[in-house]
């Protein structure tokens, strides 16, 4: 929780003045705008309060990060697998702590015209990406043909935030991946949940739709879904078997 609070500062910082501004109006007006200040200053606090509560349960608290989940969606394990990422690697060290005889390759896609949230900017000043992994770009990944078992997107792919930036990835994810392997794609969703904890925040996520949409477009299917701690979900796209 205090990584995302500090790779998310302005947010914060901005709730923070909108309760400070609401409570301001609130003592120094009268009437209708006494109202609107003091509730304008709860409604800024109880979001900080709720967003706040459930980063620290999704990131803190639930299995998300131990990937206690991950045989549901991949019964055999991720054998040959590459991992995406876009400015921060969240994935590759506990998938490699799990399965430490399979071959892991990371693909970096951070590049700053591409991944353009000041979020990941901070993030990447502060981790250094994972040591072995490989510059990409969305529509070249380094792995050859119907190479690998699994590709992970872990947090990564709503980081490319020019539709067809997206497209690529995943036209390229399918390339790579053999007959019948899988994408392993983690996101927030922009749905009720998420909007009813982040509010505006939410509008950073995708919506479900979306990402069907980009896999169906590159020819994956959804093959399993599973919700983590009620905000997260965690998608298995497969490739066609051959």
């Amino acid at each position: 929780m205090r990584e995302v609070i500090r790779y998310n500062w302005p947010l914060y910082a901005a709730g923070l003045l909108a309760v400070g501004t609401g409570w301001a109006v609130g003592r120094r007006c009268t009437g209708a705008a006494r109202g609107l200040g003091r509730a304008g200053a709860a409604g800024a606090a109880a979001h900080l309060a709720t967003s706040t509560l459930a980063t620290w349960l999704v990131y803190d608290r639930s299995d998300l990060h131990d990937y206690t989940w991950l045989p549901a969606l991949l019964p055999d394990g991720p054998g040959d697998h590459l991992v995406v990422a876009t400015g921060l690697d969240e994935a590759s060290r506990p998938i490699a702590a799990r399965h430490p005889d399979v071959p892991q390759r990371i693909a970096d896609l951070y590049d700053p015209a591409l991944t353009t949230e000041g979020s990941i900017r901070r993030a990447r000043r502060r981790v250094p990406p994972a040591p072995g992994g490989i510059p990409a770009r969305p529509g070249a990944l380094p792995a050859a043909t119907g190479s690998l078992d699994t590709v992970f997107a872990v947090f990564a792919a709503h980081e490319l935030r020019r539709p067809a930036d997206r497209t690529a990835l995943f036209t390229e994810i399918a390339r790579v991946l053999r007959p019948g392997g899988t994408l392993v794609l983690v996101e927030h969703l922009r749905d009720a949940a998420n909007t009813a904890v982040y509010g505006p925040g939410a509008w950073h996520f995708l919506p479900r739709t979306s990402w069907l949409g980009h896999a169906a477009a590159a020819g994956l299917h959804p093959a399993a879904e599973r919700r983590i701690a009620g905000l997260v979900t965690a998608f298995a796209f497969r490739s066609v078997a051959g």
